[in-house]
């Protein structure tokens, strides 16, 4: 007996048709926002009925969340960041400089894909109100993410003693925030490469030994502004 697991083909076409149709939503509400997007026009736009998109997502505000949700991740599957292996390759890091460098690396990637859209967050939340109750009520989730991070960072080889994880956490929070890369990026025209080395910097100097204040330089600059 053929005992070889065949791959579920019904269950491939209905992945891809449920990225499509994100994809889809993504651009729509970022072009003309959440509002004035119909679910009609995201069928269109993917190339399937408008009833394939009741059935997968039910509603426009949970193919709203599920915008969101892919735009953190990258895709679709259903992965909590910290169980990401960009994260836990991070974690693992033998030294505080390598790990933090790791971890700034994988906070641009995802900041690229979520500031954009932050905006439209707002927007969406003050137009349909239980949009904000998608999400559990609790601590903010990138704060956990951070937080893990740092207790990851204690005691390893290279970090500050005298900086604790609390104080730590809030710094990666704060620093590598969406509102902040988007001051940089959008406001002022920064390359995204540019942001990596300052937020890199900025951080090792308040959290690693051996990164004296001003290492990018006398005019404040990262390596980032040769590219």
């Amino acid at each position: 007996m053929d005992t070889v697991k065949r791959p579920d083909k019904r269950a491939g076409r209905s992945r891809r048709t449920r990225e499509k149709v994100i994809q889809a939503a993504r651009e729509l509400f970022v072009a003309q926002g959440y509002g004035a997007t119909s679910l009609q026009e995201v069928a269109d736009r993917a190339g399937v009925a408008v009833q394939t998109v009741y059935f997968v997502f039910g509603n426009k505000r949970t193919l709203f969340k599920d915008v969101v949700d892919t735009s953190i991740a990258g895709d679709a599957e259903p992965v909590a960041t910290m169980d990401r292996e960009w994260f836990r390759a991070a974690c693992a890091a033998p030294t505080a400089a390598d790990q933090l460098r790791a971890h700034v690396q994988g906070a641009a990637e995802i900041l690229g894909r979520v500031a954009p859209i932050m905006p439209l967050i707002e927007s969406a939340a003050a137009t349909d109100p239980q949009i904000a109750a998608q999400w559990p009520d609790g601590p903010d989730p990138r704060y956990i993410v951070q937080h893990a991070a740092a207790q990851a960072l204690a005691g390893k080889p290279g970090a500050r003693p005298d900086v604790s994880v609390e104080m730590a956490a809030d710094l990666l929070f704060c620093l590598l925030s969406p509102q902040l890369y988007l001051l940089f990026v959008q406001d002022r025209g920064w390359s995204t490469d540019r942001w990596e080395e300052w937020a890199y910097a900025t951080l090792a100097t308040q959290l690693c030994t051996g990164h004296a204040a001003g290492a990018g330089g006398p005019d404040g600059r990262g390596q980032g502004d040769r590219l």
